[in-house]
């Protein structure tokens, strides 16, 4: 469907139309970045619910993620068929579609079905607004332009949490898939009629299905398989076997047809280039502890800190309050400075903050773990910004696009994986603690006897004394799993000198 009259080109947008669009455009990738933010307090009303374990619920989060992954890399090849405006405000009427099934979702399988969806439409929103914005704001304005949709990013993670805590315990899980409604359907509507005039050509570009599909098959069984192991008792299963060996089958294959493909969906062979190789390797490694962290915190605040599900959002909100004032000033220092200084003062930042909270207690109060989300904030830009500056800057500016895409996929895929391994790892890691306190308990009898004596019933004391050692245990589990973290961490910070410095400042188009 190639375009190829020729019709005047539109006046540029300027003054107030052009802030208007592009606060349109940040408000877009804004709601993407929440709708992740905004599940993650919400997970045990989710999982209570609809009668599911808080380990089950994070399937919500996982689901949607792999689906935005699978579709990032098809992002490019969407804008240069249907053109980048057409993709942009499908995806958004497609978002708000797919919320409304998510918020009335009346069973769980049917909510993670929903999210699926939601996320195959969320993937092209964020890296098509990116564009969008680089199309419409003048050279001379697209630093400014990038600054303000990267502050949507940053600030994504603020409110999520607390949305979704208030909004959670007020009026209800379903409501933060609502809220997203009004925004996925206003800014389709409004965009549509102010870019849609500066559509530009499209035209017909071959799509690799097999690449596609063999992408979709060990993706979706590697995570299926992480999302259900424990249920199934692991490699016990002959059906845990059988997604084993579909996803080792699947991505060998995946790998020799992409290298061989004459235009593939995933441009393989960028892992030429060091750079890139050694900055997407500390890229997943960083974002996918990082990710599981923010999942599990808290999850473990409401299930056995007493914490509502409001307070555990604003516990968990404090990670981007200095995110947000250390972005421009990291953003301003990336050319100065050597990046992969900035990448491992920051990653090594955040293995100390994880090695900090590997100390919390079953007394710790809100500050005790809101200081730790605070400090976090700190280290985000040095790790998120010079990153992308290592990994893009080492390839050639025509492979940029395919890059960033891939860059992109390997981030998500990685918090998704993450995810599911740090929360199954979590509830083993919690009964096996709790067998090993009970083993090493000193004349219980004793002391369920003091209790009596103290006018406990026998079945008073013993709930107490059992509620005692549970807390204890996933504490314990709590506290390992933030320690993994920061071994992690600590890998990451150290890979990033493996990659030689970048010669040239990465370009923009990073969504793609």
């Amino acid at each position: 469907m190639s375009q190829s009259q020729s019709t005047p080109a539109p006046a540029p947008l300027t003054g107030m139309a052009l802030l208007v669009t592009g606060l349109l455009l940040g408000l877009a990738n804004f709601m993407v970045v929440l709708d992740i933010t905004i599940a993650n307090v919400a997970v045990p009303h989710i999982a209570g619910g609809l009668a599911v374990s808080p380990s089950q619920g994070t399937w919500v989060i996982t689901s949607y993620s792999v689906a935005e992954a699978i579709t990032v890399p098809l992002s490019g090849w969407l804008a240069q068929r249907f053109g980048a405006v057409k993709v942009f405000v499908f995806g958004l009427v497609g978002f708000g579609v797919c919320s409304i099934l998510c918020g009335l979702a009346p069973t769980f399988g049917f909510l993670v079905f929903a999210r699926v969806l939601q996320g195959l439409c969320g993937g092209p929103i964020m890296p098509m607004s990116q564009t969008l914005l680089l199309q419409i704001f003048p050279k001379e304005k697209a630093p400014q332009a990038l600054g303000l949709w990267s502050m949507t990013t940053v600030v994504g993670p603020i409110a999520g949490p607390i949305l979704g805590g208030t909004i959670s315990d007020t009026i209800g899980w379903h409501w933060i898939f609502f809220i997203n409604i009004p925004v996925a359907f206003g800014v389709a509507f409004l965009a549509y009629r102010a870019l849609i005039a500066r559509q530009g050509a499209t035209r017909r570009v071959p799509v690799d299905y097999m690449g596609l599909t063999l992408l979709i098959v060990w993706v979706g069984a590697l995570q299926i398989m992480l999302d259900t192991g424990k249920e199934h008792d692991w490699f016990a299963s002959s059906f845990i076997v059988g997604l084993a060996i579909v996803a080792a089958v699947g991505f060998v294959s995946f790998l020799i047809w992409e290298l061989t493909a004459e235009n593939p969906i995933v441009n393989l062979r960028v892992f030429r280039h060091r750079g890139f190789s050694i900055g997407v390797t500390t890229l997943s490694l960083t974002f996918g502890a990082f990710f599981a962290s923010v999942v599990i915190l808290p999850l473990w605040l409401q299930t056995n800190m007493g914490y509502t599900a409001t307070w555990a959002g604003y516990a968990a909100a404090f990670q981007g309050v200095l995110a947000v004032v250390m972005s421009p000033i990291v953003a301003s220092q990336v050319a100065k400075r050597d990046p992969r200084a900035l990448v491992s003062f920051g990653v090594f930042w955040m293995a100390g903050v994880a090695i900090w909270r590997s100390h919390f207690a079953t007394n710790a109060d809100f500050m005790a773990i809101a200081l730790p989300q605070l400090a976090l904030g700190f280290a985000m830009p040095f790790f998120f910004i010079p990153t992308q500056s290592i990994a893009l800057g080492a390839v050639d500016e025509e492979e940029t696009a395919a890059a960033a895409g891939i860059a992109n996929f390997l981030r998500v895929v990685a918090g998704a994986f993450a995810t599911s391994l740090m929360t199954t790892s979590w509830e083993n890691q919690a009964s096996a603690k709790r067998a090993e306190l009970v083993g090493a308990l000193n004349q219980p009898q004793s002391a369920l006897d003091g209790m009596v004596a103290q006018g406990f019933s026998a079945d008073q004391a013993l709930r107490q004394l059992e509620g005692l050692v549970q807390s204890q245990a996933v504490m314990l589990s709590t506290n390992l799993m933030f320690l993994t973290t920061a071994v992690v961490f600590a890998i990451a910070a150290t890979t990033i000198w493996l990659a030689p410095r970048p010669k040239r400042a990465a370009g923009p188009g990073g969504g793609h």
